[in-house]
């Protein structure tokens, strides 16, 4: 009998193994450990990215480094631009929360800076 086009392939049935183990290739990164530097006016939010990969095309299977926010933001314009990566939009700046005399931290309040 002739396979149809839409005909279903065998699929092999997994294992617990198959399923737990490493992937064969693997790209992770965290981004993290968000810390506030500077007072008043120059106060600014950096996080830390973590990478760890079994990739051949990196020198370092981990590194890590801290960036900013407008470094995010340069990248995702950089990948939308030039790369077929869909890069989802990163969160916005909170105007509300730079308005001056609060009686909170702001952009700087440890809870809006995690989430």
């Amino acid at each position: 009998q002739m396979a149809s086009a839409t005909q279903r392939l065998e699929s092999k049935q997994q294992t617990l193994e198959d399923a737990y183990s490493p992937p064969a290739n693997f790209l992770e990164i965290d981004v993290c450990n968000a810390q506030v530097h500077g007072d008043a006016k120059s106060r600014f939010v950096d996080y830390e990215v973590k990478m760890k990969t079994n990739l051949p095309v990196f020198r370092m299977a981990e590194s890590s480094v801290r960036r900013r926010y407008r470094d995010f933001d340069w990248l995702r314009g950089e990948l939308d631009r030039e790369s077929k990566i869909i890069v989802p939009k990163l969160p916005g700046k909170s105007w509300k929360r730079q308005i001056p005399f609060r009686a909170d931290d702001g952009l700087f309040e440890t809870e809006f800076i995690e989430h």
